[in-house]
């Protein structure tokens, strides 16, 4: 097994809490914190009349004291025993008042969710037995029966005036302050317990590692209370003197009112889902302002994988900039957080495969085992056992997280589950929870439930039925019990088969049942044509919903459970806040216009048709800004050379999709050797070509082009070669049987640059003119057609969205694999495609 130093185990820092500090309370930490800052804005909120409630440290002590003393009259009798409180109200000021008033009051918080179905919520409240049932006035008491229900309004009445005595309360041995539930394998939801101690154990490695600066004055309250990253987000700043900013959850979901309230209060540290994270940097790749969030210093992405990937678009996003991106890594049990890795520049991603989960914080010990729970050496696969102070109350030495993960080089690499939980939207899902309410359904025979693509921003949530014969069973049916059951993230969709395939051993064959989801569900463009409804649509409004339609299913794919109408709503058609930002740009591409908010607030693709609009003459279309001579295209020339050697260096160094797979075995010097082995070949066939602006002469763009049947022979001393062997090992097949074989036939499209400097639009529009003329010239010269191979999603829109090419070949990167056995591009996600098109021309 080797020595202890060899073995997989790493411990967090040890840090004495201080004399009695482990029998501190979060409240009585808070009390101290008001006398301190008692004259500083504690809370922030902005309702939707854009009135401001304001209290400072002062003012919320002396309110939650009142409220502490009203909850406590609700206790009948003496118990042994903490009363938990299930708190049911929106995102508002009230929120962290009432939370802080049940602490005060020696009780612990239930946090309840008004959209859970009403059968979920029963079940907590029987098996908690919350002393009461805590909402806000016009809530529909009917979720609550049996419960003691007690309004806002009532107990704030009954808190009556400030008293001046001090409020009393019991201490409880291991004292708890919060009761989540979460997704449990018994088909039903499990409560987890924790304490204070766990709590501020998390809170005070925080402070220490990630402190809080002097001018870091405000953050932000987002996450919903069920979740346990909310705990962090509002204690944190609360028991350090911060300004807690509370955001409703139809501002976090919406990038145009989320970035400016952050840039308004300055915020300076932030967590979200990389779903999330990947929706900003997207929406921040449409704004001009390279100024946008500059004093938003530390990221902090829980809850899902973050990709390699994603973290490199984060840093080219943010490039010279100051800022931190952390990967946490935990669960409900672990007070949400238990590890951590901290990234400060790109250079940390160089090489790597997976971003690491890191090292333990203070007071914790990871340990990786076997089967036996028995250690393994660094750099085996194990399951990932966490013990500590982090702990919830009912795992009081250990808790079996159910992950794997190795240790390299002192840091944690996480290799996923082996069981059946997984991670969506940032909560855990217990798939065998979902198959066990399912089978409660009279005349259900069989379910298995499967994720496709689990971790990928994509994946899916697949229920395979089958039924009892002579029983009538529907997927709608099936569905419609799951809406009333179970949380919106974890509904799945429902496919109802003939039988469950079985490998020889006996155990379902989930590959080939994932082959079947993947064939039932829309994926070309007949496909998607079949998946639109137009019935109700204006003939004013057909070409427009023809546009959007189309473009809302291709992105929805296989996430869609119905037809793509007029009266579809894009959330419930399977869309979310990341492809939703997606879709809009697909439109922007295709020459319609519609404003984030737009979108976001629509209730229905109706009211996204009445807003969509023409790109306007500020923002013209492609073909006219071409006619207009805006721009100026000029056949390549040695005048051109060093601006477009350079602009060609620059845009595949820095933005290429494959060579970001090689580095850092790739340098700027790579590309200068390429380009003047091809320049003087370049210049004399005649037939790439440079774009200029027209008003100040500058080069902004660049084509490159060969006759197929005449390209020059290069041989390369730099890792490029991998690159041109794949794109021959994708192009040679294609060229022997499906194109022509004679010279002046087919144009090749070789490669497409922009200048470093172009903004997100205008990189599109720059790239849809090239695009665009390149059609132009081809015809001009006598092509009969030209063919491309493209390795940006953009340009693969465009040729495929607005040019209409032709698809010969679609290929998953990742799949290629060197005639010696390497795959260059294997840390490539599944969703990176290579595309070979054809354009005719008539």
């Amino acid at each position: 097994m080797g020595t202890l130093q060899q073995q997989s185990i790493l411990k967090g820092h040890s840090f004495q809490l201080g004399k009695n500090k482990e029998e501190d309370l979060v409240h009585e930490l808070f009390s101290y914190t008001a006398m301190t800052y008692k004259n500083q804005i504690a809370t922030y909120y902005e309702d939707e009349t854009n009135q401001e409630h304001v209290l400072s440290f002062k003012e919320l002590d002396n309110i939650t004291n009142r409220l502490a003393r009203a909850l406590q009259k609700y206790e009948k009798f003496e118990t042994t025993s903490q009363s938990l409180v299930a708190v049911c109200m929106k995102m508002s000021h009230r929120l962290p008042t009432v939370l802080l008033g049940i602490l005060k009051a020696g009780m612990a918080y239930l946090p309840l969710d008004a959209e859970f179905p009403i059968s979920r919520t029963k079940y907590i409240l029987e098996e908690a037995q919350p002393l009461i049932v805590l909402i806000e006035e016009g809530a529909n008491l009917s979720i609550y029966e049996k419960a003691s229900i007690v309004t806002y309004e009532q107990l704030l009445k009954e808190a009556g005036e400030e008293q001046e005595d001090t409020l009393k309360t019991k201490k409880y041995s291991n004292q708890l302050a919060i009761v989540l539930y979460t997704s449990g394998s018994t088909g039903d939801p499990k409560g987890v317990l924790i304490p204070h101690a766990t709590l501020l154990n998390r809170l005070q490695w925080q402070w220490r590692e990630l402190p809080y600066v002097n001018n870091e004055e405000r953050c932000v309250f987002k996450t919903a209370l069920t979740f346990v990253d909310s705990v962090p987000e509002i204690w944190g700043p609360l028991l350090q003197g911060r300004t807690l900013v509370i955001v409703p959850k139809n501002v976090t979901k919406d990038p145009e009112r989320f970035v400016p309230l952050l840039e308004k209060h300055q915020v300076q540290r932030l967590v979200l889902v990389p779903s999330l994270l990947h929706s900003l940097l997207m929406y921040l790749g449409l704004r001009n302002n390279d100024n946008v969030l500059d004093h938003l210093r530390l990221w902090i992405c829980s809850g899902e994988t973050l990709s390699v990937a994603l973290a490199d678009q984060f840093f080219a996003t943010f490039s010279n900039k100051d800022k931190i991106l952390a990967n946490f890594y935990g669960s409900t049990e672990v007070m949400g957080d238990v590890t951590y890795y901290l990234l400060s520049n790109r250079a940390q991603l160089q090489g790597m495969e997976k971003v690491p989960i890191g090292r333990p914080i203070d007071n914790c010990i990871i340990y990786l085992v076997n089967k036996d729970m028995q250690l393994i050496p660094q750099g085996e696969v194990g399951e990932l056992i966490v013990a500590g102070r982090n702990l919830a109350a009912e795992y009081p030495k250990i808790f079996r997280t159910g992950d794997y993960a190795k240790i390299v080089k002192g840091s944690i690499i996480y290799e996923g589950r082996m069981d059946s939980q997984i991670k969506i939207r940032g909560h855990r899902v217990d798939l065998t929870e979902i198959e066990k309410i399912i089978a409660r359904l009279s005349g259900i025979d069989k379910v298995v439930i499967l994720c496709h693509k689990p971790g990928e921003l994509s994946q899916a949530l697949i229920a395979f039925v089958t039924i009892v014969d002579d029983t009538t069973v529907s997927s709608s049916e099936i569905e419609s019990f799951l809406q009333r059951t179970l949380p919106p993230y974890m509904l799945p969709q429902i496919f109802i088969i003939d039988h469950i395939p079985l490998l020889i051993n006996g155990k379902t064959d989930r590959q080939t049942l994932l082959k079947q989801y993947e064939s039932f569900c829309p994926n070309n463009e007949n496909d998607i044509a079949t998946n639109c409804d137009y019935s109700g649509v204006s003939d004013q409004d057909l070409t427009k919903a023809r546009v959007l339609f189309r473009t809302v299913a291709s992105i929805i794919g296989r996430n869609g459970r119905t037809l793509v109408t007029s009266h579809a709503n894009f959330y419930e058609l399977g869309g979310n806040s990341l492809n939703s930002i997606y879709t809009i740009t697909k439109l922007r591409d295709q020459g319609y216009q519609i404003g984030i908010t737009d979108f976001i607030t629509a209730k229905n693709l109706a009211e996204i048709l009445d807003r969509m609009k023409l790109i306007s003459s500020d923002e013209k279309p492609l073909k006219k800004i071409i006619d207009q001579k805006s721009y100026i295209f000029e056949l390549l020339s040695d005048c051109h050379k060093e601006d477009a050697i350079e602009i060609i260096t620059e845009s595949f160094y820095s933005k290429a999709d494959l060579e970001q797979w090689l580095m850092p075995n790739i340098t700027r010097a790579d590309y200068r050797e390429l380009m003047e082995l091809m320049w003087n070949p370049l210049v004399e066939h005649g037939l790439s070509f440079v774009m200029k602006s027209a008003q100040n002469g500058k080069i902004i763009g660049i084509t490159l082009n060969f006759d197929l049947r005449d390209e020059p022979e290069l041989i390369l001393t730099s890792k490029l070669t991998i690159i041109f062997d794949f794109l021959n090992y994708l192009e040679e097949p294609i060229r022997n049987n499906k194109l022509p074989r004679d010279k002046g036939k087919i144009l090749y499209n070789f490669m497409m640059a922009t200048y470093k400097e172009l903004n997100f639009a205008e990189n599109v529009l720059v790239i849809g003119q090239m695009d665009e003329y390149c059609l132009q010239f081809a015809q001009q010269k006598g092509y009969a057609g030209i063919f491309t191979t493209n390795t940006n999603p953009l340009t693969q829109q465009l040729d495929t969205d607005v040019y209409n090419y032709e698809t010969l070949l679609v290929y998953q990167v990742n799949q290629y694999e060197t005639p010696d056995g390497i795959k260059p591009f294997g840390n490539a996600p599944d969703s990176q495609v290579t595309i070979c098109s054809l354009k005719m021309i008539n």
